[in-house]
């Protein structure tokens, strides 16, 4: 069958076509060659386009390379111009060399197009006799090794190309050799020529899907400010965005042409967080980014580029959805992320675009379908899944239109293999891209004239992160279709909603026909488990805070990234970025704790026993329960005599709180207690922490003790007071002595003596002696004690 032979012409690679063919530039200089690839692109191919000189023999003996072909598809009146560069690769001098320009037959399908570029050599009956006449290129001798560039033109019209079609043009050059007396081809190499002059009355509707799409550049954390300045891994993606970077290429190649944007809205979201203060990981710490004007000048293009367009949004972070088929849906919890990813997407878009996006396409890795597959797309809430013709074949001789029903209301949008492929060679080598560009157009010219009379739809979804030289091929191609002689561009949606050929093949095939080296790229069943683990972790956490959007969204878009395509291939950089997003976030849980407690000694049959709540969170946290437990109910228990008490718990951000219980003891010794955080739904919050109470029981003799030591303080307070007030009593005393002594003295200067009674005074008295003053009496003294301060003395 043709499609047989379509098929095995489409898996082979453009790589391994050019593998087998002539070309080579290892070995010499080639001056164009070395100014479009650089000295790195030069060793990257070597081996790819090596011939050693015992190789170089017949029409291998000289390397003929074509780097550009303008127009790629010519009409009537055009000149078609061709340049390239040859490099004689055997041992010795080519004399007498000639360029000619060889038209060989028309190739009347796809797979002849396929087998046509796939042969190596020289072959007359193919190759076509040279146009000849003025158009043959006398060119000076090739010395062994050396390079040099030529061009080639020739009018359209004297190709004498009398029906449409692809034609192979080939570029020979013929020589002679010491070895050899007569002239004969030494090398050549071939190119397609699209040839459809006049408009086609029913042209083929063609949507080339545009990607912007790139792998995870943010960490799930956050700066230590209110504003959650978000922390880059590095500054990979300012050069994306930068002027010529890969991301800036896209936009600017895509802005001029009819093409559907397929856009990850994680990316927008990225380049949205770089327009304004973010930082980037450097070693243990961060710096400041400095790119902001890169990312503004950028989303300022896209959005004005994609006014006029259709968009396509990929769920959020583009999640794996044959990993997600094959190794997640067995790990509760996996698909529910698919729903919520999906409505972030049209969100994000809307908001950073300012256009309306279609969220109905799911598009797996490379096309490559099964019924697991589709059932996880539709269950994200797409209708319409990008599959690929080399996934869902047909057995037809032509090319049906994209759009085919497969059941349960979803509608398979098949892309075409060959015009998907036709860019993932290494474009930054000139032959290379300019080989790619006739292809693809001549490929689009043979669907058209496989069933002239009917109009059909086909759909191109190149690879998902093309390369910068890849865009520009692909740019390349598209323009050479603006005249819309044979197709006219149409937008994804319109495609899907295509009348569906009836012959078209339906049926999805199983998952065991999932290419084995796409299922080894897949994400393990380990990372799905550990998506659950953070998502669990995520959830417990979210319930106590006041603000829970600062964490929910962040590392909820972090568990996005967890699933994303562009982990394919590189399973060691998505276990660690799994590892860093759970630790963050863990880190953060661990902000609000328990602090540690010593051991406390209980004296008494009641008391409080304090635990303190500490949160170091930026905001608050509330909906916490803490719950203490005694160990040992017969020991000690907690409020009104249970062994749980519990309270909850509110603790503004940057705050502790220092919540107490009631405690009654019942009998000494020691009660290990045990207190935990729970959330409001009973689940438990952080590690419990565990801390000893020493009960000490009263006892009579203790209270006897107690009584005792109490009198002894009485006793030695009266006592204290006693002695307090004897001392002022003597300092008032003293006074008193000296203020009479005083008075006595004053007296005695001032009294007279008077005799009374018989000779001696009439008392029997010595008149020479002074008479005996007043006697002292309790009312007369100036002693305020009287006789009682005497007695005391």
């Amino acid at each position: 069958m043709a499609e047989a032979a379509d098929f095995q012409g489409m898996n082979t690679s453009p790589a391994r076509r050019r593998l087998r063919r002539t070309a080579s530039l290892i070995f010499g200089a080639p001056l164009l060659a070395g100014l479009v690839c650089g000295p790195a692109a030069s060793t990257a191919h070597a081996a790819e386009r090596a011939i050693t000189a015992e190789d170089a023999t017949g029409s291998r003996t000289v390397d003929v390379s074509l780097t550009t072909m303008t127009p790629v598809a010519p009409e009537k009146d055009d000149t078609i111009t061709i340049s390239g560069t040859l490099v004689n690769k055997g041992k010795q001098t080519i004399t007498e060399p000639e360029l000619d320009l060889r038209v060989g037959q028309r190739l009347t399908s796809r797979s002849s197009i396929d087998r046509a570029s796939e042969r190596t050599g020289y072959a007359p009956g193919l190759d076509g006799p040279p146009v000849g006449g003025k158009y043959t290129l006398k060119i000076p001798q090739l010395v062994p090794g050396i390079s040099r560039d030529f061009t080639l033109s020739v009018l359209a019209d004297e190709l004498d190309l009398s029906d449409d079609g692809v034609y192979q043009l080939g570029v020979s050059l013929s020589g002679r050799t010491a070895d050899t007396r007569y002239e004969r081809v030494l090398g050549i190499e071939r190119t397609f020529l699209p040839w459809q002059p006049e408009a086609m009355e029913k042209k083929t509707q063609l949507t080339y899907l545009w990607p912007l799409i790139s792998s995870t550049h943010l960490t799930s954390e956050s700066g230590s400010d209110e504003q959650q300045t978000p922390v880059f891994e590095n500054e990979s993606l300012a050069a994306e965005l930068a002027p010529g970077g890969r991301l800036d290429q896209l936009v600017t190649l895509g802005d001029d042409l009819p093409v559907t944007w397929v856009i990850d809205p994680d990316l927008l979201a990225t380049v949205d967080a770089m327009t304004r203060n973010y930082e980037v990981k450097s070693g243990d710490s961060t710096v400041k980014g400095k790119h902001q004007a890169v990312a503004k000048r950028w989303l300022t293009a896209l959005e004005a580029a994609v006014q006029e367009s259709k968009v396509i949004a990929l769920p959020f972070a583009d999640p794996d959805l044959a990993s997600l088929a094959h190794r997640g849906k067995n790990v509760s919890g996996s698909l529910s992320h698919l729903q919520p990813a999906t409505e972030v997407a049209e969100t994000t878009v809307e908001t950073i675009l300012h256009v309306k996006p279609s969220v109905d396409f799911a598009w797996p890795v490379d096309g490559a379908i099964d019924s697991s597959i589709v059932d996880v797309a539709t269950s994200g809430g797409a209708h319409k899944v990008l599959a690929r013709s080399d996934s869902l074949r047909d057995t037809l001789d032509y090319t049906p239109t994209a759009a085919r029903p497969i059941g349960g209301g979803t509608t398979a949008v098949v892309t075409d293999a060959r015009l998907s492929t036709a860019f993932e060679g290494d474009m930054v080598r000139a032959d290379s891209s300019a080989l790619a560009v006739q292809t693809f157009a001549a490929q689009s010219l043979a669907v058209s004239l496989e069933r002239p009379e009917d109009q059909r739809s086909i759909v191109v979804a190149p690879q998902r992160m093309p390369t910068a030289a890849q865009a520009q091929s692909m740019s390349r191609a598209l323009h050479a279709l603006d005249g819309r002689r044979w197709t006219q561009p149409q937008d994804l949606t319109a495609a899907a909603a295509a009348k569906p050929d009836p012959d078209a093949h339906t049926i999805v095939p199983g998952s065991s026909q999932y290419p084995s080296e796409l299922r080894k790229q897949e994400l393990p069943v380990k990372a799905f488990q550990d998506i659950r683990a953070t998502q669990t972790v995520l959830d417990s956490f979210k319930v106590i805070l006041t603000a829970p959007h600062r964490v929910v969204t962040p590392f909820g878009r972090a568990i996005d990234r967890e699933m994303s395509t562009s982990w394919r291939g590189q399973g060691a950089a998505a276990l660690s970025y799994r590892t860093a997003v759970s630790d963050n976030l863990v880190g953060l849980t661990e902000e609000v704790r328990l602090i540690e407690k010593s051991d406390v000694t209980l004296s008494g049959r009641s008391a409080t026993i304090p635990v303190t709540v500490q949160n170091k969170l930026l905001q608050g946290v509330d909906h916490l329960v803490l719950r203490l437990r005694s160990e040992s109910a017969t020991r000690l228990n907690l409020d009104d005599d249970n062994p749980i008490a519990e309270q909850p718990i509110v603790v503004d951000g940057g705050h502790s709180q220092s919540v107490k219980f009631d405690a009654n003891a019942n009998a000494n010794g020691p009660v290990q207690m045990t207190a935990q955080l729970y959330t409001a739904d009973g689940k438990p919050y952080g590690l419990p922490m565990t801390f000893t109470v020493k009960v000490s029981e009263i006892t009579p003799t203790v209270m006897l003790v107690i009584a005792g030591g109490v009198l002894l303080l009485v006793l030695a307070g009266v006592r204290m007071y006693t002695q307090r007030k004897r001392a002022a009593a003597r300092e008032s005393a003293a006074e008193a002595d000296s203020f009479g002594e005083a008075e006595d003295a004053k007296r005695a200067e001032n009294t007279t003596a008077v005799p009374t009674g018989g000779a001696d005074g009439g008392d029997g008295s010595d008149p020479e002696q002074p008479s005996d003053p007043t006697p002292d009496t309790g009312t007369e003294s100036g002693d305020p004690s009287g006789a009682g301060e005497k007695v005391d003395r």
